[in-house]
């Protein structure tokens, strides 16, 4: 028996792969439209935008001093070396850099990467705790004036950070916290408005059924957001941890002003120091591209480890 045959004169069976074919062809399987294309190339220039000066800073700190200017147009030095990354490490003394072609600056990279480490964990670590408990506090405790206190957080995000920076120096000076580790933290280590309120937004997600039998087992709020919420929420915490990291890692301005020796320097003022102690004119490329490179490094391997998770949590907040 033949297959039944439509009005037009066209069986159903030999219909569906061409419907299904059309259909295709317009999700992207079939030729590549122009708005896909231009995506793609917009997506490749931003890439190498960003790539560029990271690809340049590391060729840069592999080039011999004698040879910066010799190189001509060549991405890669001809003979790379890791002599420059002795040299801002403490590897070589003054004098040997400058036989060398530096400009024989001496600062303690070593020292600062250190106290870099040192000053974003802690920042990073009080930070995230104190936003973690503020913004589930907010998301499940009802309390008197829960509303308005939220709003002044929010609030908060809207006041530029150098209008803080004044009052945050005459505490720290009052308390006599300059030049030491607990001035450089105090600042940074309570609530960040942004932070509550990206935890908030995760937290009110959260199914309460496990909360609320915890509650009937006679486990305090302390204990469930402890065993039950934080378990439940590494992802957005990795995020805050993150992001947190970036800035706290790159902050220039505030070690700056209440540490402006050599007892707590971290790497941002350590690279403004180096370059302080260039001869006039003489800007020594090479030692400061290895040392920002060694500044750059971790921030970049966090991006590596924790970047999906970031990426991931903004898109579930964004979508709630």
């Amino acid at each position: 028996m033949s297959p039944p045959r439509s009005a037009f004169g066209a069986s159903p069976q030999g219909a569906a792969p061409a419907a299904r074919q059309s259909r295709f062809r317009g999700v992207g399987l079939g030729a590549p439209d122009g708005g896909r294309v231009f995506a793609w190339a917009a997506l490749a220039l931003m890439l190498a935008v960003t790539v560029a000066p990271l690809l340049v800073m590391l060729a840069t700190a592999l080039t011999p001093p004698q040879q910066l200017y010799a190189r001509g147009n060549g991405l890669l030095p001809a003979a790379p070396t890791l002599l420059n990354f002795r040299r801002v490490l403490g590897g070589l003394s003054g004098d040997a850099s400058l036989a060398l072609g530096g400009s024989g600056a001496e600062v303690d990279f070593g020292a600062a990467l250190w106290h870099s480490l040192l000053f974003t964990a802690i920042v990073v670590v009080l930070q995230t705790a104190s936003c973690a408990m503020a913004a589930y506090a907010f998301a499940r405790l009802r309390f008197a004036g829960s509303r308005w206190l939220f709003g002044a957080f929010i609030g908060s995000m809207m006041l530029p950070g150098v209008v803080l920076f004044l009052p945050n120096f005459i505490l720290v000076k009052e308390l006599g916290w300059l030049n030491s580790l607990p001035g450089m933290v105090a600042p940074f280590a309570l609530m960040s408005g942004s932070a509550i309120f990206f935890l908030r937004q995760f937290f009110l997600a959260l199914p309460r059924d496990l909360e609320e039998a915890a509650l009937l087992d006679g486990a305090s709020h302390f204990t469930i957001f402890r065993r039950v919420v934080l378990p439940l929420s590494t992802t957005p915490l990795a995020t805050i941890a993150t992001l947190t990291a970036l800035g706290i890692w790159n902050e220039f301005f505030w070690p700056h002003i209440v540490s402006p020796g050599d007892a707590f320097q971290v790497l941002p003022t350590a690279l403004q120091s180096f370059l302080a102690q260039s001869p006039q004119g003489q800007i020594d490329w090479t030692g400061l591209m290895a040392a920002a490179t060694i500044a750059a490094l971790p921030t970049l391997a966090l991006l590596a480890v924790l970047g999906r998770r970031v990426v991931e949590s903004v898109q579930f907040s964004g979508g709630k």
